[in-house]
């Protein structure tokens, strides 16, 4: 059993793909695929079971997987503690955001910590909250940017406050609403809305403002993307709530108003709050650095 063996392990479970966990190896998916079934030869066991539409982890993978990240993690904690010794911070910082981050200049933030730790890998994924506390937590990244309704922390992981906002309405040109000052939820009542999809810590927000205020909506329109929601509302197919600041940045050709009782956002910073890698600490020191940084208190949530 070799350590690279369990590396080529952990990716294919993070990525439910052969090809995928090749490419982010570095290797050819037939030298991937070969170690792989080595291994499982080894153990006498299938780890994976493959099929022309997806893969995914047996019984007995899904019990030797944990085990696996623990030894990838401690190898690369072992590399990062020896370099560290000469000051150097080494190793892949593994980042993930949700699309709609809008609390820091992410890629200014990227460009600062490349250029006080030059020797550093950076791999960035995008995903809902959700998503990226539960990899965060099984140790698939190191940080995560995370979006999520007020009085929701983060769970199980460390977290630090970065910034509040009270969503807008983003409603089309022209339409009835479009030149009041300020409105409330009621108003919002007969619209049809786009939003995240449903469960979704995106959605989250939103539906727990209209169930508080006694309001029910029609969604008709799901989507992953803030851009293609803002799309839909440009195009008059409907309107959205989103933080103001996403709308500004999208550029779309939508009339914002403020919702006196409207949802509020959260966005943290979160990382491991057991053992955060060296990288990890690296990037949150260049994140408290960024001037205008909303820093509250670190915490940490079981």
């Amino acid at each position: 059993m070799e350590l690279q063996q369990l590396r080529y392990v952990v990716e294919v479970a993070a990525t439910s793909s052969f090809t995928r966990a090749a490419e982010r190896c570095f290797v050819t998916q037939s030298a991937l695929s070969h170690q792989i079934a080595a291994l499982e030869r080894e153990l006498g066991r299938r780890l994976f079971i493959r099929s022309s539409r997806s893969v995914r982890l047996s019984e007995a993978g899904e019990a030797f997987v944990g085990h696996a990240r623990a030894a990838v993690r401690a190898a690369e904690q072992a590399r990062e503690d020896a370099a560290a010794v000469d000051g150097a911070v080494v190793g892949t910082l593994r980042i993930g955001v949700i699309p709609t981050v809008t609390a820091i200049d992410l890629p200014a933030v990227l460009m600062a910590f490349r250029g006080q730790h030059p020797q550093a890998r950076v791999e960035l994924q995008v995903g809902n909250s959700d998503t990226l506390v539960t990899r965060l937590r099984r140790g698939d990244l190191d940080v995560a940017l995370l979006g999520l309704r007020d009085g929701v922390d983060p769970v199980g992981v460390a977290s630090r406050v970065l910034s509040r906002d009270r969503l807008v309405a983003a409603v089309p040109r022209g339409h009835a609403l479009a030149g009041a000052e300020a409105i409330r939820i009621e108003d919002l009542a007969d619209q049809t809305f786009a939003d995240f999809p449903a469960a979704t810590s995106g959605r989250a927000q939103s539906d727990a403002a209209f169930t508080s205020a006694g309001v029910t909506r029609d969604v008709a329109f799901e989507a992953d993307s803030a851009t293609l929601i803002l799309g839909l509302v440009e195009a008059g197919l409907a309107v959205t709530l989103l933080a103001p600041e996403t709308v500004a940045r999208s550029g779309a050709d939508v009339v914002t108003i403020d919702v006196l009782d409207g949802p509020r956002r959260v966005e943290y910073v979160a990382w491991d709050k057991a053992a955060p890698r060296t990288v990890a600490r690296a990037f949150l020191a260049v994140l408290a650095a960024v001037p205008g940084e909303h820093g509250a208190e670190a915490s940490s949530s079981s």
